[in-house]
C-alpha cells in the first residue's frame, strides 16, 4: 500500500484548495494509495521559496523521515514557478526515494516513462542555468569593455605606503590595520606582496 502525502496550494486566500484535494483524493482511491497527510499553502504564492511556505516545509519534512512514499500535487505549478524549483524539489524527493504524481500533466515518477520525463525536464532546466550564467559573462564582459570595474576600488597609494611603513617598523599585522585603518585581510595582502 503506497502511503501518499497530497501538497495543495492556492495563491490567494479568496480561493480554496478544496477542487485540487477532491480530485486527488478521487485519484487515492482508484488507485488504492493511502493518503497519510494532506500539506496546504493557503494564500501564498508559488515564487515563494520553502521558508515562506509552511505547508511545503512540512511536506519535505516528511519526505525526509520516509514517512510517505508520492507526493501527489493537482499540478506542477502548485510546487514551484521555476524549472530549477521543480527539478531541485525532486531531487529532494528522489534521495529519500519519494515518487512524485502531478495530475494535470500525468506525470509519475513511479513509472519508468514518467521518471524518464523528470529526466529530460532536468537536463533542460541545467540548459537554463547555463544559458543564465553565459549571459551574465557576456554582460560582465561588455562592461568591462566600456570600462566598468568590478569590485573594490584599489587602494590609494599614500594609504598603501602608510601600511607598507607601519610594517617595516614592526608593527604586527593587527596594529598595522589599526593605525592606519585598513582591514587585517588587506595588510596581509600587502605584506605578502613585500616578502614576495
Amino acid at each position: 500500500m503506497k502511503r501518499v502525502g497530497f501538497y495543495v496550494r492556492v495563491s490567494q486566500d479568496s480561493q480554496t484548495v478544496e477542487n485540487q484535494t477532491q480530485a486527488l483524493q478521487e485519484i487515492a482511491e482508484r488507485s488504492g494509495w493511502t493518503v497519510v497527510n494532506i500539506f496546504t499553502d493557503q494564500g501564498i504564492s508559488g515564487a515563494k521559496g520553502r521558508d515562506q511556505r509552511p505547508g511545503l516545509d512540512a511536506l519535505l519534512k516528511a519526505v525526509s523521515r520516509r514517512e510517505i512514499d508520492m507526493v501527489a500535487a493537482w499540478s506542477v505549478d502548485r510546487l514551484g514557478r521555476s524549472l530549477g524549483d521543480l527539478v531541485s524539489f525532486l531531487s529532494d524527493l528522489q534521495a529519500s526515494g519519494c515518487d512524485l504524481f502531478l495530475h494535470q500533466q500525468a506525470i509519475d515518477t513511479s513509472t519508468p516513462s514518467g521518471r524518464m520525463l523528470f529526466g529530460m525536464l532536468g537536463v533542460f532546466a541545467e540548459f537554463e542555468r547555463s544559458m543564465i550564467a553565459a549571459r551574465v559573462r557576456a554582460g560582465q564582459e561588455r562592461a568591462r569593455a566600456k570600462g566598468v570595474r568590478f569590485g573594490r576600488p584599489p587602494m590609494p597609494v599614500s594609504r598603501l605606503k602608510q601600511v607598507e611603513r607601519a610594517l617595516k617598523s614592526g608593527q604586527s599585522i593587527r596594529a598595522a590595520a589599526k593605525t592606519t585603518g585598513v582591514s587585517t585581510a588587506s595588510v596581509q595582502r600587502i605584506k605578502r606582496s613585500m616578502n614576495g
